[in-house]
């Protein structure tokens, strides 16, 4: 499984702290905004895989702009509401949805995250990734190299990983922090070029040839 990246808002404390626990036992950065924030936290700039929103803490309005949001942009979401919400309640068509209900067991809310931000991969048959001579387990977070298992960190294989499963797109070092350490990360854009020569000298020549470097942007997986 990939790092995801979660917007969630809400103005609950109660829930905020859940999320904030979940996302250390999920490999999650998520951040938090209350309602009105949201404009500001989507001008950030991250990339977000999913919207966690608690619709007791919106209007109407909110809701809207939100549920646009993610529909823009290819977001899945995921709706908190009351039991009183379900008679009327309507996940958004027009995306990836679920809804929880308020009060629901941490498992519960473990289980609906795990659900839209890896849809299958615990049982997809397309697990795995091969490439040359590279074949990327993406279950169990191993690389074979002529069959031969890659010693790798976890940092380094899930950048390798990302740049396979997202073939011949360039991604600028900012969004690769962004999509592989997480938005929480702190450090510079320099230890993306470290972690790349680290993982071509460790996949070999022939898989190397694939990670190309895009001059004034950043790095692409040629197939």
């Amino acid at each position: 499984m990939h790092h995801k990246n979660v917007l969630f808002i809400s103005r609950s404390a109660t829930l905020q702290d859940k999320m904030r626990a979940l996302s250390k036992t999920l490999d999650v950065s998520a951040l938090l905004a209350y309602p009105d924030a949201f404009h500001d936290a989507i001008a950030q700039g991250h990339d977000f895989d999913l919207v966690v929103l608690d619709l007791s803490s919106v209007d109407d309005a909110s809701q809207g702009d939100i549920e646009d949001y993610a529909h823009e942009n290819a977001i899945s979401e995921l709706v908190i509401c009351t039991e009183g919400d379900l008679a009327s309640l309507h996940l958004p068509v027009q995306s990836r949805a679920d809804f929880m209900v308020l009060g629901a067991s941490d498992a519960e809310f473990e289980a609906r995250l795990t659900h839209l931000l890896w849809p299958g991969e615990e049982t997809s048959p397309d697990d795995f990734v091969s490439i040359d001579n590279m074949t990327i387990n993406l279950a169990t977070y191993q690389v074979l190299v002529d069959d031969t298992p890659v010693d790798l960190t976890l940092m380094e294989y899930s950048l390798l990983s990302f740049l396979a499963t997202h073939p011949s797109r360039a991604y600028s070092r900012e969004a690769l922090l962004h999509r592989v350490w997480g938005f929480e990360y702190c450090g510079g854009t320099r230890t993306v070029d470290v972690h790349i020569r680290r993982v071509r000298s460790k996949v070999g020549p022939q898989v190397a040839s694939h990670i190309v470097t895009v001059r004034g942007v950043g790095y692409l997986f040629k197939v």
